[in-house]
């Protein structure tokens, strides 16, 4: 059985599990092999490689369903994988939205994405990585500590196979680099990081670029103060901004707009963002980190404006969310082999806007600029948002003195409406943002 190709393991998995008393069915196979190397104080700490192969299998018995999943593939464990599945399945509760794809609705092809590189790094040459970055981050004057450096690469391979017709597979490869120092001494101490990660090795950054920064980061943050609480303009950096393109993520996700339990549950088509702000996820991007040709259910995936004009255009919608709210799925189910398909943006990023992020600031008196965000106490049942977080102080237009133990409040709605975005969009993680000012929040400090 291991030695058949991974299209015929399933489908051979799939024929028994019909045969054994499943109305329908669908497997998974993911394949990876990751490596990584890490070192502290200029010495290695770790060498890791990992080969797996893990597989998972969903059966229907009727509108009930079960997903078991195993990494044995020995003897008699298929077989045992599958009596399990049916078993379970039968005593599950009926779910009148769960079933597969209809055959009309599975991709028939797609498109090949740029998404795989076969370069393999020797341990060698990630030791290497590691080090020069760690060596560039603690020849930064005033770093006094190192948390470690850490160098990657990984690479999954996809298989997805149904009863429906439906069969595919994808591979997609990583690469990573990492650094994280501390700077101060005694009870005046900081710390910061930075990181690289790509899809092709080609693109990943320096390391000591990347070492550089990291410790520039943690020198800047020395001798935070703590401004008295205030309402002020609040100005993210693209690496805290991310975190707000989580939150639409999240709230627009078919689970929670079927459950009722969003804030914009009642927001279709509404206004969220000024007219020039446009939010896109994009399955398709070349060297995109979440770039897959099909989704999790075979339906062939495709590049959706989720915001256009500032208006909410769609949902995130897999097929059981899109039945359960009358509407027709985005293709955006995703799963692992342990789970049923559950909705999930791709890549998703805002669309840079026209100034750059010095003319955001340039006419605040006095604001708080935002590199880091900590703890979280965001509700996105009604949409309330306080979170700790960390970084500069604006004064006259000019990022000043940095500050800490910060927290930022206000309401998700009203954020979006006010929020004008920079011109510094990267294309870096799966999830991305430009510098983002939002007026009016209230920050927390002293008093």
């Amino acid at each position: 059985m291991t030695d058949l190709s991974p299209h015929d393991l399933l489908a051979d998995l799939l024929a028994r599990a019909k045969r054994a008393g499943a109305d329908a069915a669908d497997a998974i196979l993911a394949q990876g092999v990751s490596q990584s190397v890490s070192q502290r104080l200029g010495k290695p700490e770790a060498v890791e490689r990992s080969e797996g192969k893990d597989l998972g299998l969903r059966v229907f018995v009727g509108r009930r369903q079960a997903v078991v999943s195993t990494t044995d593939f020995k003897g008699d464990a298929l077989d045992d994988m599958i009596e399990r599945a049916i078993a379970m399945a039968k005593v599950a509760p009926e779910d009148p939205y769960a079933g597969l794809a209809e055959p009309s609705q599975i991709a028939g092809d797609w498109p090949q994405i740029e998404m795989f590189d076969p370069t393999e790094p020797s341990a060698e040459t990630l030791v290497e990585r590691a080090r020069a970055a760690e060596d560039a981050a603690r020849a930064v004057a005033g770093v006094t500590n190192s948390e470690g450096a850490e160098a990657g690469y990984g690479v999954t391979d996809v298989t997805l196979a149904a009863t429906n017709g439906f069969t595919g597979a994808y591979k997609r490869s990583s690469y990573s680099l990492g650094v994280s120092v501390i700077a101060g001494t005694g009870q005046k101490m900081e710390r910061d990081y930075d990181y690289s990660a790509k899809v092709f090795d080609a693109d990943l950054e320096d390391p000591a670029a990347v070492g550089r920064r990291a410790g520039e980061r943690a020198v800047r943050r020395l001798n935070p103060r703590r401004p008295k609480t205030c309402r002020v303009p609040v100005v993210m950096e693209p690496r805290a901004a991310r975190s707000m393109l989580g939150y639409l993520a999240s709230a627009i996700s078919g689970s929670a707009i079927a459950r009722g339990t969003s804030f914009l549950k009642d927001s279709m088509d509404a206004q969220l963002f000024r007219p020039e702000i446009q939010i896109h996820d994009d399955p398709h991007r070349p060297r995109g980190f979440r770039s897959k040709p099909f989704d999790a259910e075979g339906l062939a995936t495709r590049p959706r404006a989720v915001i256009d004009g500032g208006r909410l255009t769609s949902w995130t919608l897999d097929l059981a969310t899109a039945r359960q709210l009358g509407l027709e799925s985005t293709a955006s189910a995703a799963r692992g082999t342990g789970g049923t398909p559950g909705p999930s943006v791709s890549n998703f990023y805002m669309a840079a806007g026209s100034v750059s992020p010095q003319e955001l600031i340039k006419d605040i008196e006095s604001g708080f600029f935002v590199t880091e965000m900590m703890g979280t106490s965001v509700n996105l049942v009604t949409g309330d948002y306080s979170r700790g977080a960390a970084g500069y102080w604006i004064e006259n237009g000019e990022i000043t003195f940095p500050v800490s133990e910060m927290t930022i409040g206000g309401h998700l709605k009203e954020m979006f409406a006010s929020l004008v975005a920079a011109d510094d969009l990267e294309l870096k993680y799966g999830m991305d943002s430009p510098t983002l000012r939002i007026e009016g929040l209230l920050v927390g400090g002293e008093g």
